[in-house]
């Protein structure tokens, strides 16, 4: 059995004994690799906050946004999901009798919660046009400016 850990204080953090030290961190291990979902997420949408913020191209920022909307509906997704469960299709309802089948209650721990699914079909629907209306935007830009580069197109507006 584990000793109880003793804290040292120290003037920014505390620091733990040797044995709860290395306790810890096989919690914080275990902790990061079972949210692995998440860190991809965090990369993707890290990945489309760099292009939309240091990126001078239009159209790379608009890729940017479409990686940035992609991970979070990929993080929406994930939420929905469960370990074990199926999907909402119920075979007999609340107090059906049918020949054969017990009458039982529905337990909805059982099912997939549908509601962030369907959202995200909404939402994807909404990446999508919101990538066409950007892209053509860009396309009539580039026919006023002959460029896409963001500074470009600010000194030319500020020519005229």
């Amino acid at each position: 059995m584990l000793k109880e850990s003793r804290w040292c204080a120290t003037a920014y953090f505390l620091l733990p004994t040797e044995l709860s030290r290395e306790v810890l961190m096989d919690d914080i291990i275990q902790t990061v690799i079972g949210k692995y979902n998440y860190w991809i997420y965090i990369t993707l949408m890290m990945i489309g906050f760099y292009a939309i913020i240091a990126k001078n191209n239009l159209v790379k920022k608009i890729i940017g946004v479409n990686i940035f909307q992609t991970a979070i509906i990929l993080f929406y997704v994930s939420i929905g999901a469960k370990w074990g469960a199926t999907i909402p299709i119920l075979k007999h309802g609340h107090g059906e009798e049918v020949a054969g089948a017990a009458t039982h209650a529905v337990r909805a721990v059982d099912y997939i919660n549908p509601l962030p699914h369907v959202l995200m079909l909404t939402a994807i629907v909404v990446s999508v046009a919101t990538l066409g209306v950007a892209l053509s935007l860009a396309i009539l830009i580039y026919k006023r400016y002959k460029t896409l580069e963001e500074d470009e197109i600010l000194t030319r507006i500020r020519e005229k």
